[in-house]
C-alpha cells in the first residue's frame, strides 16, 4: 500500500511541536516537508554542506534513485530548524546531518525514518498509512493545494519522468473533482 501525504496543515504543525525536544528529528521532518526531496537524498547530506547556510542558499545534490541533479534551497523553516539543531547537537562537519545514534558516523536508514514517521502520526492520532515518503508527498500536496503550484512545475521539481507518477502525489480527491463540476462558464 502506498503511503499518504499529511493533508491537514494542523497535523504538520502538531508534529513540529511534538518534535520540539528532538532537534535532529524536527530538522528531518521540516526538511522533508519543505524540500520535496526523497528521504534517501536528505539522509546523504553531511553537516559540512549545511553549516553556514543563509536564506536562499542552494545545495546541489545528485539523486540516489535517478542519478539526476537536483537542488535543496534553504528556506526560513529549514534554516530555523537547522540552526536549532546545530546549536544543540554541535555535530562535527564530517558527520552525516542525520547521523544514526547506533554507529559512529552513518546516517539513519530509510526504514528508521519510516518507523519515526509512523510513530509521529500515531502520537497525534493521525489515521492512515504513513512512511518516509510521506514527507515528500506532503510537500507536493501542499504546494498544489496551498500555493496553487501547477502539476508541471511539481513534476519538474520531483524529477518525475512521467505525469502519471506526479498525479499519484497530488492527492486529488473525488470531492475536489466534483466541486469543479459546479463551476459555470
Amino acid at each position: 500500500m502506498k503511503v499518504q501525504p499529511i493533508t491537514d496543515l494542523r497535523h504538520v504543525r502538531s508534529i513540529k511541536r511534538l518534535l520540539v525536544d528532538s532537534p535532529r528529528d524536527k530538522l528531518l521532518f521540516v526538511m522533508g516537508v519543505n524540500s520535496g526531496l526523497r528521504v534517501q537524498d536528505l539522509l546523504a547530506l553531511h553537516v559540512s554542506e549545511m553549516r553556514g547556510l543563509k536564506l536562499g542558499d542552494r545545495i546541489s545534490i545528485q539523486e540516489k534513485k535517478t542519478g539526476k541533479p537536483n537542488v535543496l534551497i534553504a528556506n526560513k523553516e529549514i534554516l530555523a530548524a537547522l540552526e536549532e539543531y546545530l546549536a544543540i547537537a554541535q555535530p562535527e562537519d564530517r558527520h552525516f546531518l542525520f547521523k544514526s545514534r547506533k554507529t559512529s558516523n552513518s546516517p539513519l536508514t530509510t526504514l528508521s525514518v519510516t518507523k519515526k514517521v509512523k510513530a509521529w502520526a500515531a502520537t497525534i492520532n493521525l489515521k492512515g498509512n504513513f512512511g518516509a515518503h510521506t514527507l515528500r508527498k506532503t510537500w507536493t500536496y501542499h504546494q498544489r493545494r496551498e500555493f496553487g503550484v501547477s502539476w508541471e512545475v511539481l513534476a519538474k521539481r520531483l524529477n518525475h519522468s512521467s505525469p502519471s507518477v506526479t498525479r499519484r502525489y497530488l492527492g486529488i480527491q473525488d470531492e475536489e473533482v466534483e466541486q469543479v463540476l459546479m463551476n459555470t462558464l
